[in-house]
Formats: C-alpha cells, structure tokens, sequence
C-alpha cells in the first residue's frame, strides 16, 4: 500500500493513473484544489462543493474559501459596496453566486475580474441605483442575472457590455421609467437574450414601431404586467398580436395588464388593457401594427415579395412547412407555381397576383426538442391600375359634389346681398306718401308753417295715423247746409302714444276749420 501511495504521487501529471476507487477520487481532488488548510470558514456549511454564508452578519467576503465550490451563497449579510478583489481568491470553479439581501448600492468595474466562470449572479434585493459602464464585462459566460427589487433608476447602454451569452435578465421591481431598447438593437445589444422580465416599474410608453423590428424569440420573453401604461391604441394593438402569438408573457399576465387615461396621471383609475376594447381603437390602426410586426403584407400585382417566419424556435435543426391559402403544401425541397420557401423558412412570392392573396400558414417543427409554432401571416395582392382609376372615379364624384356645394352657397349670397329688401321698399313708399301729404297741407293752409323747437322736432319723429269718419246723416235743424265736421262727430285715435305736435294740430286746424268759408260777391 506505501508503495502504491508513492507511485501515484510520483504519476500526478500522467494521464493514465495507477489507481482505483476511492484512493483514485482522493488524488484527484488533492491535485486540483490543493490542501490548503480551512476550506469551510467557520462561520459557513459546506456541502460537497456548496458553500452557504447566509445571514452571518457578513461585510467582507471569507478568505479561505473552498476553492473548487461551485455555488456561494452570501445573502441576508452586510455587504455594501462591490470593489475589485471583494473576493479574495481566485474561484475559478465558481458558476452561482448569490449576494442578494444585502446593502450593496454601487458596483466598480473589475468587481468580478475573480470569478471569470460565473453563469448564474443574484444581486437582488439590494440598494442599487444606477447601472453605468460596463461593470460586468469580465463575465462572460454568465447566462442568468437578476437585479430585481433594487432602485435602479438608470442603466446606461453599456452597463451589459460584453455579456455575450446572458439569457435571462431580471429587472422587475425597479423604478426604471424607460424601455432599455439598447438590450435588443445597437452596439451593445444581446443576442442571446430570451428573457427580459421588466414588470411593475414606472414605465408608461413604449417604443412600439422599434420593438416590431425585434425577433418573435426576443419579444416572446419581455414581459411588462405592472407597469403604470397609459391608454394607447398603438400599444393595445402590440399586445393584442402578442396575444394572439401566445406569448406567454402576456397569456399568464392578461390581468395584469392595466392603463390609465392621460387626464389621470397619478393613475386612480386603472383600466384592464387586454379584457376589452374599451378604448375603440379602429381597425386601420390595429392593422399598421399587425403589418409592423410582419402579421400583415402589402403587395402590388407582378411585386417580387419575402415573407419571413418569424418564429421562436430557429435554431437549427428547425424545418420549415408553408401552407397556402388552397392549402397548397409548400416546402424547401421544390418551387411550386411562383413560390419558393428557403432553408431559413423565409417564403418567396416570385410574381405576386390577386389569387396569391390569403392567409398563410409556417410551421416550424424542431424534432430534436419536439417544439413546433404555427406563425399566420396576411398577404394581401393589389392591382395599382384599377385602384387608381378607382381612385379617379372617386375624385371626380367629389369634385362634382364639392363645385355643387360652392354653386348652391354662391346662389345663396346673391339671393341675400343683391335682392332689394322689402322693408326698404315700404320704407321709402311711406316716405313719399308723407311727403305729399305735408306737401298738400301747406298748399290748404292759410298761415305758413311754424318754427318748431328742437325739443318739439325731436317729438314730431313718431308717426301718427288719424282716422277722420264723416257725417252720413245731416241733422234737419240746418235746412239744408251740410255741417262740415261737427265737433261731436269728429273721432280721432292716435294707435302711438307720442303727443301731437303744435305743427302738425295748427295744420289740422287749417284745414278743418269750423269757421264757414265765405265766398266773396
């Protein structure tokens, strides 16, 4: 046994090692992680290559650590601030750290420059406001990162630089008030991100028509239930595609889903989003974002038109099937008629017609992982000559009924502004009727007419009318002489209420005069 001990000690650095069983795990161990002596501090469990240091009152990281450990959990310690060499050894076995329920609230670049293999970092539950520069970039192959519950604010487009592999980012629970868009396009963007779960933050918009140029894999995995949205057609209708794509971000949050109405800022009255069109949104707008988002195409007769398959499940090995609206199966392998489906799925209209217009299905089948989606897609053919004759039809009825519009209002003016009014007609007919009365007045009155006062002027402007009856029966006391106008017979009524003026009685009295008119011999 001495000298089969010897031998190995003597072999590390060979490949084939004289040794069996338990002796043989012993040795390997030993050449790896070293002897070093206190591999689980004091104040840890250690289990196999599981450290646990939760909830020891912690502020600084044990220095002799296991170094083979695959997972530390630090949580519900007093760690406030992340620094470089924080942990002071080199982990390089180290995939899971988990540092939430601490009191962390900043975070300097080559904090984790220690542990290069990481793949899953819990940094939830702390103090962290913002998020600048990339103070991740040593991690690599990190693929699962979950900061929610925090009070991030901000996060800066390269704070995820150089997480070439991240899959899943947790950012729920913040008080982030805008999309990180720079996540899916731009420099810094993730192409490996499948998960971004950014609920119950402070977001009220969204950046809709630059999210429709996102991959469906991508847009599958952002959930937003929480967020405090405003009411928005356009954003309904992003939504109501993603429904109908069964996402299940939004199949398993429906409810949570809400809005409030711009006149409500402080949001009193939240609205659910997705249980009804209470916002009567038309059809025009839902469809301009189904058509963003690739539900919808528009084509001219003879166009050459791509229609990709925006499918979730694209790795390889995915096999592509489109079938028509005839229910023609169209596959890779052969060209039917004017269509052609490429490897990638993307379906080829060569010379586009009116009877190519429909509704299309892709499936997408991945055998290996017994996945498959249906994607339907809208194809909709137009002629442009007949439209635009149309189009000049309907110009023209317009252009008849707008000139009839503007004939009948001109008609109407001429009517009202050139026909003479007959109100001034009779005005001036009374006029001339009072001019030849006064006229004849003066010609049967003895005296010439008075000066009157500019008081009693003022007052002879009302108009009177007086009726004047006549005698039909003379009395016989005056043997024959007609009695002009007795004065218990003369019966006048003014219908204004003005009194008379000196002018006009002196030439009523003129005129009517009971004095006999003598004719000289």
């Amino acid at each position: 046994m001495y000298l089969n001990w010897w031998t190995i000690s003597t072999q590390l650095g060979v490949v084939k090692v004289n040794c069996k069983g338990l002796a043989c795990l012993l040795v390997f161990t030993v050449s790896v992680c070293g002897s070093a002596p206190g591999m689980c501090p004091a104040a840890c469990i250690c289990a196999s290559d599981i450290v646990s240091c939760t909830n020891k009152n912690l502020s600084r990281v044990p220095g002799n650590l296991y170094k083979c450990m695959k997972r530390l959990d630090l949580s519900y310690n007093r760690i406030g601030f992340l620094e470089p060499e924080w942990v002071p050894v080199l982990l390089e076995k180290l995939n899971t750290l988990i540092v939430n329920h601490n009191s962390i609230n900043s975070i300097i670049t080559g904090s984790f420059s220690t542990i290069p293999n990481l793949k899953h970092l819990d940094l939830s539950s702390n103090s962290l406001k913002t998020l600048s520069s990339p103070v991740f970039q040593e991690l690599r192959e990190l693929e699962v990162l979950l900061l929610y519950n925090n009070q991030l604010t901000q996060i800066e487009p390269s704070a995820f630089g150089g997480l070439y592999k991240l899959q899943k980012l947790y950012l729920s629970y913040n008080v982030l008030s805008h999309f990180p868009l720079d996540l899916y396009t731009g420099k810094y963007k993730l192409a490996d991100l499948m998960l971004l779960d950014i609920s119950f933050n402070h977001i009220q918009s969204m950046p809709v028509q630059r999210l429709s140029l996102v991959p469906a894999k991508h847009l599958s995995g952002i959930y937003l239930h929480g967020n405090p949205f405003y009411c928005d057609c356009v954003l309904y209708s992003m939504l109501i595609f993603w429904y109908q794509r069964h996402f299940s971000s939004v199949m398993e949050f429906k409810n949570e889903y809400t809005c409030s109405l711009r006149s409500d800022p402080d949001g009193n009255n939240k609205l659910p989003l997705l249980q009804d069109n209470f916002l009567n949104c038309s059809e025009s707008t839902i469809n301009s974002s189904f058509q963003a988002f690739g539900f919808i195409h528009e084509a001219q007769v003879g166009d050459r038109l791509i229609v990709h398959c925006d499918s979730r499940i694209s790795d390889a090995g995915t096999h592509f099937v489109w079938v028509s609206p005839d229910n023609r199966l169209l596959e890779p392998d052969g060209e039917t008629d004017n269509f052609r489906v490429f490897p990638n799925g993307s379906l080829e209209i060569t010379d586009a017609q009116l009877e190519d217009s429909g509704l299309y299905s892709c499936i997408a089948i991945n055998k290996k992982r017994l996945l498959n989606e249906t994607i339907e897609v809208r194809i909709n053919v137009s002629n442009f000559t007949l439209n635009r004759s149309h189009a000049h039809e309907a110009f023209n009825t317009a252009f008849t009924t707008l000139a009839a519009c503007v004939a009948s209002i001109i008609l109407v003016l001429l009517y009202l502004y050139l026909t003479p009014c007959p109100c001034q007609c009779k005005g001036k007919r009374r006029k001339r009727k009072q001019n030849q009365s006064s006229a004849h007045s003066s010609i049967l009155s003895s005296t010439p007419p008075q000066e009157l006062p500019a008081e009693e002027k003022k007052a002879s402007t009302g108009k009177r009318v007086v009726f004047l009856e006549p005698v039909h029966e003379p009395k016989h006391s005056q043997n024959g002489k007609v009695k002009l106008f007795p004065n218990d017979n003369i019966i006048a009524e003014s219908i204004l209420k003005t009194t008379r003026t000196k002018s006009d009685s002196d030439s009523v009295n003129s005129v009517f005069s009971d004095t006999p008119f003598m004719p000289s011999t």
